[in-house]
């Protein structure tokens, strides 16, 4: 029974295989993996966005709050924590118990005489076997092969830890890029709602000079499709922003057919960024190229492990029952030794394929680096040539206004062509258009820099 005892002291304690000593136990994890790895509370229903405008960080924050994509990154990451305690799991110590009870029928048999016969007389009874026993093992030596192995599946919970800030930072960009989208369909709307008036009110010029004899019916035509061809604008328009809406509703994670109304962020607003910084920011912050550093680690610890099964294992145990029917203690303790000798060369397989893995990992450690740059200075410079479209784009809009203005005042006195207040017009509605698409892009083009910046 003393033995027992001291087998469960064994608990209270853990061995470093390293030295063989016992050492105090592994200290509880931080606060944010501990709420990781606690059951996930039942999430808050998702707010209420009808009937309000939404600006750009109210729409972000509903989708960091409500999005499942996030959601399940976080439970990845708390099964990733799990798996840290599985690999610690053979410090400790071990303790079954069992009970096995079994009834066995017995037949003997022994010689004697009847009447001057001799015959065999035979007698059954039955045996009951009873067995209980709790057995505990404590590892005692390992050469760290478990400390290893923890620290694998610890590299491998920051992984999955980073993997949930990632995803936190595509949503955001998706909802960003949503968000811009809705206000750029809204614009085209106005714009070819613009359009559509002008064409209006340029047929009812060209039904007039008509019906007076001084434009010929195909004046009229001509305006007839370009009401038409407006018309047709204002319709695509609308379905890009119902579109752009389903976008924005389903990367917030809320309904899509959610009447969803933003704010109008669609100007131009300069933002500065320290050029020569920005690398370097991004290299910090990017969660792609933390897994890749963790996964070097994760790789190396790999190494540790595989190198450290070639020693052995030192393990003390021992049991603690009773056995038969009148349930006699029985006890024993014992110490042993296991080493697998040779196996086929599967361990030193194994080793070298960790350290492939490690070389591997290393190198993508570099070619990540080298994405990361690519996308910093491409995205550099999509922000800078958005900003130039922009100012061209602005000055084409005021030299159509104008274009347009003199082709109005010619057709109305007479003097101009039907063709030459459309192409006007066609000009006008071209050169908004165009302002529009470049003030979007200036938004997405922000969006995506911050995103190679590791930026939410």
């Amino acid at each position: 029974m003393r033995a027992l005892l001291t087998i469960v002291a064994l608990a209270a304690v853990a061995f470093d295989p390293a030295t063989g000593l016992a050492q105090a136990p592994t200290p509880a994890p931080s606060e944010p993996a501990a709420q990781a790895s606690q059951p996930a509370a039942p999430r808050p229903a998702p707010p209420s966005v009808a009937g309000r405008v939404l600006t750009l960080d109210e729409a972000i924050a509903i989708a960091l709050d409500t999005q499942p994509n996030i959601q399940a990154r976080l439970s990845d990451y708390a099964a990733a924590q799990f798996r840290v305690d599985q690999a610690l799991s053979p410090l400790l110590p071990q303790l079954t118990g069992t009970w096995n009870a079994a009834r066995a029928q017995n037949v003997t048999g022994s010689p004697g005489t009847s009447l001057g016969t001799a015959v065999t007389r035979t007698r059954t009874f039955w045996t009951d076997t009873t067995l209980a026993r709790v057995t505990g093992s404590q590892l005692l030596f390992d050469f760290g092969k478990t400390l290893a192995a923890t620290d694998v599946a610890r590299r491998n919970a920051d992984v999955s830890l980073e993997d949930v800030e990632l995803q936190r930072q595509l949503i955001t960009l998706a909802v960003k890029e949503a968000y811009t989208n809705i206000n750029f369909a809204q614009r085209l709307i106005k714009v070819n709602q613009q359009a559509l008036e002008r064409a209006d009110l340029n047929l009812r010029s060209a039904r007039g000079f008509f019906e007076v004899g001084t434009r010929p019916k195909s004046d009229v035509t001509r305006a007839e499709v370009d009401v038409a061809n407006a018309r047709l604008g204002v319709i695509q328009a609308r379905n890009a922003e119902r579109v752009a809406r389903v976008a924005l509703n389903v990367a917030m994670g809320i309904a899509a057919d959610t009447p969803t109304q933003v704010q109008d962020n669609l100007q131009y607003q300069q933002v500065g960024f320290e050029r020569p910084q920005l690398l370097a920011e991004a290299l910090r912050q990017r969660p792609e190229y933390k897994q890749e550093k963790l996964k070097v680690d994760a790789a190396q610890a790999f190494v540790r492990q595989t190198l450290r099964n070639f020693f052995p294992d030192i393990t003390a145990g021992g049991f603690y029952g009773a056995q038969r029917a009148d349930m006699n203690e029985v006890w024993e303790l014992n110490v042993g030794l296991t080493w697998s000798i040779f196996d086929g060369g599967n361990r030193i397989a194994r080793y070298r394929e960790a350290r492939a893995a490690y070389d591997a990992a290393q190198a993508r450690v570099k070619a990540k680096e080298l994405d990361i740059s690519r996308e910093v200075e491409q995205t550099q410079l999509s922000l800078a040539e958005t900003e130039e479209r922009i100012q061209a784009a602005q000055a084409a809009v005021a030299s159509a206004q104008e274009n347009f203005r003199l082709a109005q005042g010619r057709f109305d006195a007479g003097v101009g062509t039907i063709l030459e207040l459309t192409d006007a017009q066609l000009a006008l509605t071209q050169a908004q258009n165009t302002e529009a698409q470049a003030l979007a892009d200036y938004r997405i083009a922000i969006a995506r820099l911050e995103r190679a910046l590791g930026r939410r």
